[in-house]
């Protein structure tokens, strides 16, 4: 099986108890069975991470590359701004690796700042608003251009 990362910027972590109205009632532990069966389904090893810490995003990044595996990446709020992010999220598709981000929500139908990404010009491809749905849309497109 290969191995892909999905990764989870700040505040995923409080899914459920976080803006419910806009990122639904469902938790990370739920978004984690969720993107493993799903991967399991597509013949994919699915590890799900989630951190606060910029840092920390950035280092998955760089793993990413060093061993080569395919991200899914919801970068929440860093997405806006954390151009340390897209440098490392450039790596990724340098390195010839799917980087496929995703947003939960629509992030172009919320607030004006975040109608800009950072993120999505050095991605391979990007899925938003369509809930956890989403990570399933990208895992099923990181199969796909794994198998091309």
């Amino acid at each position: 099986m290969t191995k892909v990362i999905v990764v989870n910027g700040p505040n995923l972590g409080r899914l459920g108890v976080r803006e419910p109205d806009v990122y639904g009632n469902q938790d990370l532990e739920t978004l984690r069975q969720d993107c493993e069966r799903w991967g399991t389904s597509l013949g994919l090893e699915v590890k799900l991470r989630q951190s606060d810490d910029e840092a920390e995003v950035i280092g998955w990044m760089h793993q990413a590359v060093d061993q080569q595996t395919p991200v899914v990446m919801n970068p929440a709020a860093f997405t806006h701004y954390s151009y340390g992010l897209s440098d490392a999220a450039k790596m990724v598709t340098k390195a010839g690796l799917p980087l496929i981000e995703v947003h939960i929500s629509n992030p172009s139908a919320r607030d004006m700042f975040r109608k800009y990404s950072v993120i999505s010009p050095v991605a391979t491809a990007t899925v938003t608003g369509m809930g956890f749905y989403g990570y399933k849309l990208a895992l099923d497109a990181v199969a796909h251009l794994l198998a091309e």
